[in-house]
């Protein structure tokens, strides 16, 4: 399954939904330009809903981690929520559970920007 993504701005906050594997760096280039570009418009709150992630190795957690470096040097703060087992005992692993804010629902995740 290759690795797609969709991004919804909602008041307060811009919801990406990553879907699928997500393996090489190439994969997630547009992402990373993307929320570059929501950064620039001040969009700096973000949450990544994984529903449908299925996998990542090392460079999707590097993903991840350079779109939280992007929110944060900006002010913001990113949530992810709906993670399946495999990607959250990654997580855990790496311990990168304690360094993101983990919730359960997108409304519990928009509700900890409050």
């Amino acid at each position: 399954m290759e690795f797609n993504y969709q991004i919804n701005e909602k008041p307060g906050y811009c919801a990406v939904k990553l879907e699928g594997n997500l393996i090489e760096k190439g994969q997630a280039v547009s992402l990373i330009d993307d929320v570059q570009h929501l950064v620039l418009k001040d969009t700096t709150r973000f949450v990544l809903n994984l529903t449908d992630f299925r996998y990542m190795n090392s460079t999707g957690l590097t993903v991840l981690l350079n779109i939280l470096t992007l929110a944060r040097k900006s002010g913001g703060e990113v949530v992810i929520c709906h993670i399946p087992e495999q990607i959250n005992s990654l997580l855990t692993v790496t311990k990168l559970n304690s360094i993101f804010t983990v919730k359960e629902t997108e409304a519990e995740a928009a509700g900890s920007f409050a």
